[in-house]
């Protein structure tokens, strides 16, 4: 059974990402409630990005479910600090082995991104903005891996090149070339409607 935040938290109380206290003690109680905080905080953001890895939401959703079992067995002392590249990088790792187990990847489409509309947004601007993200995951496809990957990180993420470093393996620089480059490439590749 999945229990929400006030559940968890008690109802006076918020669990953002960005507020996770550290956990101070070896109580077996706290830990708990740390780790169920982190899963408040990040367990959207880790399934919205291994569905783009995956291009299945109910994988995704399995590949989180075992980066949280996974958080669980780790020294809470030793990730606490860098707890959200910890888990993307365990994320991310755990979707390509799937990926190389199943040897088929398959092409995004618009039902795996994730899209924050506006409730002021009429039902023609909608569907005008769904059918612009079908095809800008087009475009995104015909990026290498490494420059898709980061791009998503960046942008639908939020990581910081330091985050993204921590989970590809990629130096900063490198990150930063990639991000340039493929950016220069979709701004090539999309038609004006897409442009600012």
């Amino acid at each position: 059974m999945t229990k929400t935040s006030s559940q968890i938290l008690g109802p006076n109380v918020s669990c953002d990402k960005d507020s996770i206290p550290p956990l101070v003690t070896s109580n077996p109680l706290d830990r708990e409630t740390w780790i169920e905080r982190a899963m408040i905080a990040h367990q959207s953001a880790l399934i919205s990005y291994a569905s783009t890895i995956l291009n299945d939401n109910e994988l995704a959703k399995d590949v989180v479910q075992d980066t949280f079992i996974r958080l669980c067995d780790q020294d809470a002392e030793k990730i606490q600090h860098n707890l959200k590249p910890w888990l993307f990088t365990v994320c991310r790792n755990r979707a390509f082995d799937i990926l190389r187990k199943e040897k088929n990847k398959h092409h995004l489409d618009d039902s795996q991104w994730r899209k924050i509309t506006s409730a002021n947004l009429q039902p023609d601007e909608v569907i005008d903005q769904q059918e612009k993200m079908a095809r800008l995951s087009t475009y995104l496809e015909r990026l290498s891996h490494n420059q898709r990957d980061v791009i998503i990180l960046k942008f639908q993420q939020g990581l910081s090149y330091k985050d993204i470093n921590i989970i590809t393996g990629l130096t900063i620089s490198n990150i930063g070339v990639l991000i340039h480059t493929g950016l220069k490439r979709l701004n090539e590749w999309l038609p004006e409607d897409f442009r600012p």
